[in-house]
């Protein structure tokens, strides 16, 4: 049995789950789908479009479903998707999709931190961390396990890959290859996630055969693709070497923290 504050206005229309708190003065719109165990703090709303999995905390004042801040959103009703044993902190705004049954995705197990935003058509993977005032615009997608530090900007339609570290304020303007630390403004390449990867039981042989990978593509003065015929080479056959490889493939060679130069070499 759900404990709803009768301080709160949940629509009649919305789904709510098992064991659901829902606390004083929290909005939930019509169009709604709460799973089961979540908790709703005070002052949160989620708004119409929300699909919520189970096991998901909202901390005070966080907006989840809002309508898109994008003047391609001409009315259409879309979604925001959240998996399950999430944490969303205080006064967090999350944007549904522009597009006509599209949705914003969170995936399980992620932390989002503080004052952070999530905008229309974005995808956050699993066990994810934003930290506070973090800022992903429109159409970004955040791979399994890459942490944002504070402050850090991700420009609209870039990839940030999995096991990545965004440091503090960082402005991400392209996509981010797996594995990576990137810092700085303008953003630079800092080496592999090394400490990260190791918590996750990467064997140790693993982490320097990326960090091969890594001194051919950032560390060689030579284009993309010549780094990329290099790293074929000369790195054994793996799947961390070949989630490097394709990224760049897939992304047409346009990686942060590498010379727009070297596209064309």
């Amino acid at each position: 049995m759900s404990n709803i504050s009768p301080l709160a206005y949940v629509h009649p229309e919305a789904k709510i789950g098992k064991n659901v708190t829902i606390c004083p003065f929290a909005y939930i719109d019509k169009n709604v789908e709460i799973g089961d165990d979540c908790h709703i703090s005070p002052h949160v709303s989620i708004l119409s479009g929300a699909r919520i999995g189970n096991n998901n905390y909202f901390y005070d004042g966080c907006i989840i479903a809002a309508t898109p801040q994008d003047f391609r959103w001409k009315g259409e009703e879309s979604y925001v998707v959240i998996g399950n044993n999430n944490t969303i902190r205080e006064h967090v705004i999350i944007n549904r999709s522009i597009y006509a049954g599209g949705a914003t995705r969170i995936g399980n197990n992620s932390f989002v931190m503080a004052q952070s935003h999530i905008a229309h058509d974005s995808e956050i993977g699993n066990y994810v961390v934003l930290g506070n005032s973090v800022k992903v615009a429109g159409s970004c997608r955040i791979g399994d396990y890459s942490i944002l530090s504070s402050a850090a900007l991700v420009h609209e339609k870039c990839e940030i890959g999995k096991w990545c570290l965004i440091k503090g304020g960082c402005r991400v303007n392209n996509h981010v290859p797996p594995y990576v630390i990137m810092a700085h403004n303008p953003i630079v390449y800092a080496g592999v996630n090394a400490f990260v990867m190791r918590k996750g039981k990467f064997p140790e042989e693993v982490i320097d055969e990326v960090a091969k990978c890594y001194r051919h593509l950032y560390q060689s003065n030579t284009s993309v693709y010549n780094a990329l015929r290099r790293i074929e080479a000369d790195v054994a056959d793996s799947e961390e070497r070949n989630a490097v490889v394709d990224f760049v493939k897939g992304h047409d060679q346009k990686i942060a923290g590498i010379n727009l130069q070297h596209f064309r070499d």
